[in-house]
């Protein structure tokens, strides 16, 4: 039997662009002789939702388009596809509206359904919101195979892998219990530096425990601040990869289930087979930098095309932050759709101004030149009375962010552009950003990614790590060196440098690191090695920026403690522990 995984970049609520990706999946995979093609999680709709699913008309929208599907397709083949089931009966008990669910389309009609069981509450998912967790796992029949069908968190609560015990139920034991021959996932993971290993190393812990196969189907794509990576995958029963789809585009790929031999073999479509017995399933590379940089680019580009624009703006600072988010939308949209502004105040050294026109010519993006010392004058004297006998000092530093902010966002209303802001997480952390101002935008590409790896995703570049949308000759680099080497500053006064106000950025990223991601307490990071009172600075200055973080753009996520959708933290709080 042919299994075909179509590894699709949904549009949330875009039903029917939704349905004819699924529809030319399903074309593809009759022609190649396929017998069951697998889809993502809500492949239908899209994932995450969210409140789309609180609007009556979108679901019975989206269950007429389910039984429209159904009939277009080609009746012989079997197609698994994620959408979202009304739960009528259960209302009236006071359960949830909807179901997450897999259905199963044959011979024009809806042949079997099958309800997510498990629905996560934690990071960026709130499916206890909107859905009641289905009762029981079951399977359905191609010819004589039992296929058990589940639904992405379904695979996940492996008490062995993680741990630690769990009271939510086991899916895949249960399905070992009916006696399936092979299961499969529909799946909508978001992406995170490193998740892409645990999550093949979990899947082989899993089929290694039951004795099953499994196909993983993931969705791919940016939607809003959450980022799906694909690298769909098949174990066969001995724990090996025998399939693997591309990371961070669409894909299709087609493997056999060998009846005779009751496993999955590799198919003559783009086989990627590797015999195992190690834990690590990783996919294959991009990993590291490269792995990031995929995912921005793959963010950048699909917010800016699902979000209907065509052009970005956004402001060259001749810092290393603005360069890193210019060579990322470069290659996003390509160069010609990417608008840098250059704003220099009379505190702008000559060699900033010098470093963004280079950086510019190396991108081959537009820029425009828009000086900010007589705007600078005129606040001066309209608050000259109000500010008469204070100290210069934060506000009138801030002022000049503001200007620029306001010129980008002119820029951005007046022609059309998606304005980018080009903070980094280091600085979203502890506030070293102005609201109505730097943090002015539509979209944060790098809010997720510390100081410290923006320096190496740059170093990166510049030794060949990607060059394709980039216009540059062999061995030439894309970020100037001087962006990298000269210490970074803000330049809002004179002979400013970042570590007049914060601490050398490798020791600060270590500690936010501890404190966000790990959640470590002053004392265990104060142990790790780090001087109490920059530990307790750094900590104060977190917790009295989330004001700040609260009106911030969106910002793309990858890692798995991002500020955004996940991240819950109140914002009027006591600070004493």
């Amino acid at each position: 039997m042919k299994i075909a995984i179509a590894q699709l970049n949904p549009t949330i609520g875009d039903i029917f662009s939704n349905s004819n990706l699924i529809l030319e999946a399903a074309k593809k995979a009759t022609v190649e002789g396929v017998n069951l093609l697998l889809t993502p999680e809500l492949s239908l709709i899209g994932y995450p939702p969210r409140d789309l699913l609180i609007n009556p008309s979108f679901i019975v929208a989206v269950g007429a388009q389910l039984q429209q599907l159904a009939q277009d397709l080609p009746p012989e083949l079997a197609v698994v596809v994620g959408t979202v089931v009304p739960n009528a009966d259960g209302v009236k008990l006071g359960g949830k509206s909807l179901f997450n669910s897999a259905v199963l389309l044959q011979n024009g009609a809806v042949q079997q359904v099958f309800h997510k069981r498990l629905l996560p509450t934690y990071d960026v998912f709130d499916e206890d919101r909107y859905f009641e967790p289905g009762e029981n796992s079951n399977y359905f029949n191609v010819g004589e195979l039992k296929i058990g069908v589940t639904i992405c968190e379904d695979l996940w609560n492996n008490e062995e892998f993680w741990g630690k015990r769990s009271y939510a139920g086991d899916p895949i034991s249960d399905l070992a219990k009916l006696g399936v021959d092979l299961v499969v996932n529909l799946s909508a993971s978001p992406y995170s530096a490193g998740k892409r290993e645990v999550r093949s190393a979990m899947l082989q812990h899993s089929v290694i425990r039951s004795g099953i196969p499994i196909v993983y189907a993931n969705q791919v794509g940016g939607n809003d601040d959450i980022i799906f990576d694909g690298s769909s995958f098949a174990v066969n029963r001995k724990g090996d990869l025998i399939q693997v789809l591309a990371a961070f585009e669409t894909d299709f790929a087609v493997l056999e289930y060998d009846e005779n031999k009751q496993d999955l073999i590799g198919s003559g479509n783009r086989q990627d087979a590797r015999s195992t017995t190690e834990t690590d399933l990783s996919c294959e590379p991009p990993f590291g930098d490269a792995e990031i940089w995929e995912a921005l680019v793959l963010g950048v580009r699909d917010y800016v095309r699902k979000c209907g624009f065509s052009k970005v703006v956004l402001g060259l600072s001749g810092g290393i932050d603005s360069a890193l988010v210019a060579a990322i939308a470069s290659c996003a949209i390509g160069p010609e759709n990417v608008l840098g502004v250059l704003m220099p105040s009379p505190y702008s050294s000559d060699h900033s101004v010098n470093d963004a026109l280079e950086l510019a010519r190396n991108l081959g993006i537009a820029i425009e030149l828009l000086p900010i010392g007589d705007l600078m004058k005129t606040y001066d004297r309209t608050l000259a009375d109000l500010f008469a006998n204070t100290t210069f000092g934060i506000a009138e530093e801030n002022i000049q962010s503001r200007i620029r902010g306001n010129l980008l966002m002119a820029i951005s209303n007046k022609f059309g552009h998606l304005l980018l802001s080009t903070g980094n997480k280091s600085e979203m952390s502890v506030g070293y950003c102005t609201l109505y101002g730097d943090m002015n935008g539509g979209l944060a590409v790098i809010s997720d990614v510390p100081k410290t790896r923006v320096y190496s995703l740059c170093r990166w570049l510049n030794a060949g790590g990607y060059v394709g949308a980039v216009p540059s000759s062999p061995g030439s680099e894309i970020i100037p060196a001087n962006i990298i080497s000269k210490a970074p500053s803000a330049e809002l006064k004179p002979g400013q440098i970042d570590q007049d106000s914060l601490p050398a950025y490798d020791v600060l990223d270590d500690i936010l690191q501890r404190l966000i991601e790990h959640h470590e307490s002053v004392p265990e990071i104060v142990a790790a090695g780090h001087d109490e009172v920059v530990v307790k600075r750094v900590v104060k200055l977190v917790r009295q920026s989330e004001f700040k973080r609260r009106q911030a753009a969106p910002g793309l996520k990858i890692s798995d403690r991002a500020f955004g959708t996940g991240w819950r933290m109140p914002i009027a709080k006591s600070s004493s522990y």
